[in-house]
């Protein structure tokens, strides 16, 4: 995607030549890359970002969530999408060292006032926050997805979306991929499809019984 604002479009320029960095490093260090994987970028990937900014962009939520902020990459186009639709994004993330590269980031493209940095454990500060979420990224370490999942379910807005990356490859999270879906289908509210972009993108919105639309 083109993005309009050039300080934006020189903040992903940057990103995606990182990206194309990482990958051709991550090639050649083969499975030894794995003990170095918080050095990597290892983005949601332009196609997904696109979805992502679209989706905000025909939705219009007011909170979105986004867990595991990492670099910034996917930051960079929830916080875009939400500054023209009036929205806040909350991003939470465990290492310092990232978190700070991407609010560095954001006040570099001029979005730093749509995002509220939160630096901790996500589980706990999910819990401290009163909600709702309308729309949440789910782009953590896998083993956290389904600690997280019911965290936020609570404060899931009527009609919030969950994007949950990474639901197909790689290959070695299969399990805890398994456990998150079993989860999310055993809510009654929750309606969800998998989607073949990027990584593997799963869908869930929720929808209640009672919804006046119905």
């Amino acid at each position: 995607m083109t993005f309009t604002d050039p300080r934006v479009a020189a903040v992903y320029a940057a990103y995606a030549a990182r990206e194309a960095a990482d990958a051709a490093r991550m090639q050649d260090l083969g499975p030894a890359g794995f003990a170095v994987r918080d050095e990597f970028l290892l983005p949601v990937g332009p196609e997904v970002g696109a979805f992502l900014h679209a989706l905000i962009l025909a939705r219009r939520p007011k909170r979105i969530l986004e867990l595991g902020t990492s670099y910034g990459y996917s930051t960079l186009f929830l916080a875009d999408a939400a500054r023209s639709v009036g929205a806040r994004v909350v991003t939470m993330e465990l290492a310092d060292c990232k978190q700070a590269h991407a609010r560095a980031q954001m006040e570099a493209a001029g979005l730093a006032d749509v995002v509220d940095f939160r630096l901790g454990d996500a589980v706990a500060m999910i819990g401290e926050d009163p909600g709702p979420f309308d729309l949440v990224l789910l782009d953590i370490w896998k083993e956290l997805y389904l600690p997280c999942f019911a965290a936020l379910y609570p404060k899931l807005s009527e009609e919030g979306v969950i994007c949950a990356d990474n639901m197909i490859e790689p290959e070695m999270a299969r399990a805890e991929v398994r456990e998150y879906r079993a989860a999310v289908r055993g809510k009654a509210d929750l309606q969800t499809a998998l989607l073949p972009i990027g990584s593997g993108i799963e869908l869930t919105v929720r929808w209640s019984a009672d919804n006046p639309a119905l």
